[in-house]
């Protein structure tokens, strides 16, 4: 009788954060889809965007360009595949340096009290490794988004 392969579960990593936002759902939407307010906020702490490209509908590309302190450049582009305005957000996400490395981001913008609940769900990493740092990125990424409502 053949052995048989073990086999790997075929469930990639993801992750999922929650932050609540000083701020009404339409303008944390806006700060998802208006270029000059993304490059308020997007990339890790020790980060900025420095280029900022969003066709904010379903179906458009959008593209941010961050630098680190370091001066390394970190590119990042996907397609918006769902769009409802002040509410949802679902784009994939391929970094230039591993563009065969799509993942998916869901955003989603609740009411709550006088504010917002953000839940933001990254999905189909290529590994734990990639989940975890996307973790730390998003982390002090949203980090930053919070700031700018506070």
């Amino acid at each position: 009788m053949p052995a048989q392969a073990a086999t790997k579960p075929s469930t990639k990593p993801s992750l999922t954060l929650k932050r609540r936002l000083k701020a009404p759902p339409e303008k944390v939407f806006a700060a998802w889809t208006d270029p000059e307010k993304v490059k308020r906020w997007m990339g890790p702490a020790d980060a900025k965007a420095i280029s900022v490209e969003c066709d904010a509908r379903a179906g458009g590309h959008y593209r941010w360009v961050m630098q680190n302190a370091a001066g390394e450049i970190h590119d990042v582009s996907g397609v918006y595949r769902e769009f409802v305005p002040n509410e949802k957000l679902v784009f994939t996400w391929a970094w230039k340096s591993t563009p065969e490395r799509q993942s998916l981001v869901t955003v989603l913008i609740k009411p709550d009290g006088d504010g917002s609940l953000l839940t933001l769900t990254h999905e189909q990493f290529f590994d734990e490794e990639a989940r975890n740092r996307h973790e730390s990125g998003w982390s002090s990424t949203l980090d930053k988004l919070e700031k700018m409502f506070a």
